[in-house]
């Protein structure tokens, strides 16, 4: 069976592994912990983790040059944009929300715009983890470098666990039926289906 390509978009270091920026780090963690799995370097400027079913990776050249390594890992692995799943962190979805999608703008996500430069199409599976937007006049290029607020810590390992959830989805069910389960009810910290 083909497998797939997962990138969870980040900054490295442990300065930023708090920040809502590392959102896709946080669910590839989670994705190679159930997986059994532990993350490698790789000469692609990436951590990976070989699953059976998936190339889990962590580009390690900060955000706005991630599509370096998705692409170096992308033709390593022969893994097309149609196997490819990209989690990331995402303003225009609310905190406690999870979204999937197909193709689409990068809506000034930078990690996005470097991958679809360097893939030359923006058609790949994307999961947005919802951050919302930043308070007041804060400005979004500091808000996705802060680290998750208190409240939302509380329930940070709930949606990285439900994220995890979601590429899980997307490998084996597909895009209409992921986003059947998991848009139908706004994840909502409250309940969820399981």
């Amino acid at each position: 069976m083909d497998r797939w390509l997962i990138a969870g978009l980040g900054n490295p270091g442990p300065g930023y592994a708090g920040n809502r920026h590392n959102a896709g780090f946080m669910v590839l963690d989670e994705l190679a912990a159930r997986a059994g799995g532990r993350f490698k370097a790789h000469k692609s400027r990436a951590e990976v983790c070989e699953t059976s079913g998936a190339i889990l990776a962590k580009p390690l050249t900060y955000m706005n040059l991630s599509g370096g390594p998705v692409k170096a890992l992308s033709d390593f692995y022969k893994i097309g944009p149609d196997r490819l799943i990209v989690v990331h962190d995402e303003l225009d979805v609310p905190y406690g929300a999870l979204r999937a999608k197909l193709g689409g703008g990068d809506n000034g996500h930078n990690g996005l715009k470097s991958i679809t430069k360097v893939l030359g199409t923006r058609d790949y599976l994307r999961v947005r983890f919802g951050i919302g937007r930043p308070p007041g006049r804060m400005d979004a290029a500091s808000f996705v470098l802060r680290d998750f607020a208190t409240m939302e810590r509380k329930d940070l390992p709930f949606l990285v666990d439900r994220a995890a959830d979601v590429v899980e989805s997307l490998m084996t069910r597909g895009l209409e039926a992921t986003q059947n389960d998991f848009h139908r009810a706004d994840l909502n910290i409250s309940g969820p289906p399981r």
